[in-house]
């Protein structure tokens, strides 16, 4: 059985990547707006040469968005059309990442990038 939170290998070519999904909240605190969490997936890449570069794929809930909220499986994310992805699948990661470098959103230096995962599904 794996283990949470433990960085998964990818290998692209001669590229190590470092993968890892998570599940985050964000408790909107402005008076008026609901109460519930913002629920989102976040796939975290990062090269095993630079580990400090790291980039989050955010899939927020929305409209026609669906990630786990507590009712679905870890890193399960369903789209409009009805398509869905497992984000702990490494053929799936290779696709985001993959769309991620076309759209030249890796970080090269040190720091975090955040990156909406559901545009990236539509490259």
């Amino acid at each position: 059985m794996r283990r949470e939170r433990v960085p998964r290998r990818l290998v692209v070519g001669e590229t190590v990547w470092l993968w890892s999904v998570g599940h985050m909240h964000t408790v909107p605190d402005a008076p008026g707006r609901p109460r519930y969490p913002d629920c989102r997936e976040v796939l975290t890449v990062r090269r095993a040469d630079a580990r400090h570069a790291q980039l989050r794929i955010v899939f927020r809930g929305g409209a026609g968005r669906l990630v786990p909220d507590g009712t679905g499986p870890s890193g399960v994310i369903r789209d409009a059309t009805g398509e869905v992805l497992n984000l702990h699948e490494p053929g799936v990661v290779r696709r985001l990442v993959d769309a991620a470098t076309d759209r030249g959103v890796l970080p090269a230096a040190h720091g975090v990038a955040e990156t909406d995962g559901w545009a990236l599904l539509g490259a």
